[in-house]
């Protein structure tokens, strides 16, 4: 995967990144709900999952936006992938421990979601922080906590407040006024991402919960 370098003489956000990476670091987070009342039981009548589904939706928002895939590499230079792929956690009920998983991407669901399965199937079981490696540097964070549908959460990140990509988390889905609802956490640096950038990421999640029947192939 292409990463391409950023010029910062000629970076129109260049002002903003310094502000809050080296004078004011700053992260910040947006909660809101997402309207799955119709996705739920298309993906139920496919007999598919919802977190992949999840995952799919929000890498193809995370594509979308560059401001998403920027990031330091591991040399240190500063720029952004061409475009990611989910890192993702998942549940050992035995042990109530957790471990992550990669999946390459695909844009059509019906291939992410056999990638997802036959994933899950050959490392599912693997115990320890990391099930399957080795991960590529192209990965984005992505988490659940399906126990709680919370209505705000954040992460409290140590270090040199250099991790600049997006960390999405799910919760619980629950019932509202005829709805059913999936509450999202998103949690963005400052110096990449403004509230502008925040919010496009939410609209456009709830654009493809929407629209399910382009991707999911449902009349």
């Amino acid at each position: 995967m292409k990463f391409q370098r950023i010029d910062l003489d000629n970076w129109s956000r260049r002002s903003y990144f310094e502000h809050y990476l080296n004078r004011v670091n700053c992260t910040f987070s947006m909660t809101a709900n997402i309207d799955i009342s119709e996705l739920l039981p298309a993906l139920r009548q496919k007999g598919m999952k919802l977190y992949p589904a999840f995952l799919f939706m929000v890498t193809n928002v995370v594509n979308a936006h560059r401001e998403f895939r920027t990031s330091f590499h591991t040399d240190g230079e500063l720029g952004y992938w061409e475009s990611m792929i989910p890192s993702y956690t998942f549940f050992h009920q035995d042990d109530q421990t957790f471990s992550t998983m990669w999946t390459e991407f695909a844009d059509e669901f019906p291939v992410f979601y056999q990638n997802y399965v036959a994933d899950m199937k050959r490392y599912g079981d693997n115990k320890g922080f990391v099930a399957k490696e080795p991960e590529p540097p192209y990965t984005f964070p992505v988490s659940c906590i399906p126990w709680v549908s919370f209505s705000g959460f954040n992460l409290n990140i140590s270090g040199d407040g250099r991790y600049l990509l997006p960390i999405i988390t799910s919760g619980k889905y629950f019932e509202q006024e005829g709805k059913t609802l999936l509450p999202v956490s998103l949690q963005v640096h400052h110096a990449v991402c403004d509230g502008y950038h925040a919010s496009l990421f939410i609209n456009d999640l709830q654009k493809w919960a929407t629209n399910y029947k382009e991707w999911l192939g449902v009349e």
